[in-house]
């Protein structure tokens, strides 16, 4: 049997009063390339900020390597994140520090290399992301594309077990999304890297998901599960076969399923 190294179990959440998720459970596998899926509005970025522990559940666990997060006291949390990447949206790069300086950052604070060694490694994660040639450069004077794999690299700096990725095709045009994937499914082959990432982007789930997780606003939770093929050719839910057909869904439609 596979091994998971990330399960959500029952989880429930929302803001204030309002609930946006319930009873979501689903797991991911070592080396597993997971799309969390659907809608604007379906609760995507609510889900990957409770799995990245920027915010509790109100119910339910997300467990990690076989210890919910939130257990004995955030602890947990703390030796997790040491194991994750994250790419954010915006590729949250330092803009006055170069591209070496700003994947030295993770580096610098998490291990006690020596300077040279430091400096090696943080190259050796520019060219793995294409970028070695614009070390010194900076996030302003680079592409939207370059700035996303600079943070990719900062994102593999440490050798994570999993990264997490928020929308990493946003803001790109379709060839640089294109060529995004291509680095992503090329490292999740070279370095077995498990990857969950979130997104809408039709072309991106098709490229690069092994499975995905698809959620709807009006479900609050998870609707399918399966390879991206299975869903888009053989699933009858009418919420699902108009996302992955990219048609408009029928009033009746929506009444019927929810």
């Amino acid at each position: 049997m596979t091994e998971p190294i990330l399960e959500v179990r029952e989880l429930e959440g929302g803001y204030g009063t309002t609930r946006v998720l319930r009873g979501v459970s689903f797991r991911v596998n070592r080396g597993e390339i997971v799309v969390i899926a659907g809608r604007s509005g379906c609760g995507k970025s609510t889900l990957l900020r409770y799995l990245l522990g920027l915010a509790r559940p109100w119910a339910g666990a997300v467990c990690f390597e076989g210890s919910d997060i939130w257990a004995d006291g955030g602890q947990a949390l703390a030796a997790a994140r040491r194991k994750w990447g994250v790419l954010f949206q915006s590729g949250a790069l330092l803009a006055s520090f170069t591209l070496l300086e700003n994947v030295l950052l993770p580096l610098s604070e998490f291990t006690r290399l020596p300077p040279p060694i430091l400096w090696r490694t943080a190259m050796r994660k520019l060219d793995l992301v294409g970028l070695a040639a614009f070390a010194e450069s900076y996030p302003l004077e680079v592409s939207g594309g370059m700035q996303k794999r600079a943070g990719l690299a900062r994102a593999l700096a440490l050798d994570p077990d999993m990264v997490f990725f928020d929308e990493p095709s946003a803001g790109l045009d379709p060839v640089t999304s294109a060529e995004l994937d291509d680095l992503i499914l090329t490292i999740n082959r070279t370095l077995a890297t498990t990857m969950l990432i979130v997104t809408h982007e039709l072309p991106s789930i098709m490229a690069i998901s092994h499975r995905v997780v698809m959620l709807d606003a009006t479900a609050q939770g998870i609707i399918a599960v399966g390879s991206a093929r299975e869903l888009g050719e053989y699933s009858t839910d009418p919420r699902v076969t108009a996302f992955f057909g990219r048609t408009p869904l029928a009033q009746e439609a929506v009444h019927h399923v929810s």
